[in-house]
């Protein structure tokens, strides 16, 4: 059953939050011997976050939830609005059933430490609907392909925790490329051009909304990283 699998995937992802990590742009994940997720962080600074992007420092400004989809999220309950205000964003995308997929490549590319204890980051997590999206065939083959998972997934993070007014605008993602969000902030746009597909634009179903350590927003299509 679906709500079994989400089950065991938040509780893997919660084992990862339980070991903190200094982690820094250049991330690179690793498996170790025994299988289990753990990240590796080169040393240096992030790369730099556009002008438009709130300082790691800064508390995020209440401006949200927005978007026409927000029942993406349950009314109550594990994987509501209020409850995964309460822990990390990698375990609180694992409690929202429709995120299942991103949670699934998280677990894959071993960046449940990433996702889970790096502070002040905005992520935009592609919906199920997203990832279905590709085709039958492509996500199978994306969650065996470990440096390919990693560098997408890098690239659906942004620096600082951003409110919808912020989105707006060209950003540096923690995989060193960049993405330009449209506005207007109630309804932010990513043109297909930046898609895996380049079919669609992809738009924000749901965002604005806090985790202990991020601000999430729920997009229906998956993003391409340059190159």
């Amino acid at each position: 059953m679906k709500a079994a699998r989400l089950s065991r995937a938040t509780a893997r992802l919660a084992v990862g939050a339980a070991v903190p990590v200094l982690l820094l742009a250049g991330l690179t994940a690793c498996s170790s011997a025994d299988g289990a997720d753990t990240v590796s962080a080169s040393s240096g600074t992030a790369s730099g976050s556009s002008t438009t992007a709130t300082p790691a420092s800064t508390a995020p400004v209440a401006q949200g939830p927005i978007g026409a989809g927000c029942d993406v999220f349950p009314a109550a309950g594990p994987g509501s609005a209020a409850a995964i205000a309460t822990v990390p964003v990698g375990i609180a995308v694992s409690t929202v059933p429709q995120l299942s997929t991103v949670t699934q490549a998280i677990i894959a590319a071993n960046l449940a430490d990433v996702v889970n204890t790096r502070e002040d980051v905005t992520v935009l997590a592609p919906s199920d609907a997203a990832f279905a999206s590709l085709g039958p065939d492509v996500v199978p083959g994306l969650l065996a392909d470990v440096p390919r998972l990693t560098t997408l997934l890098t690239h659906h993070v942004v620096p600082g925790r951003l409110t919808p007014d912020q989105l707006v605008g060209e950003h540096t993602t923690l995989n060193g490329d960049s993405i330009t969000v449209t506005g207007p902030a109630a309804s932010p746009t990513i043109s297909a051009d930046q898609t895996v597909p380049a079919a669609a634009a992809a738009t924000v179903v749901c965002g604005g909304v806090p985790t202990v350590n991020a601000t999430l927003y729920v997009i229906d299509q998956v993003l391409a990283p340059a190159g």
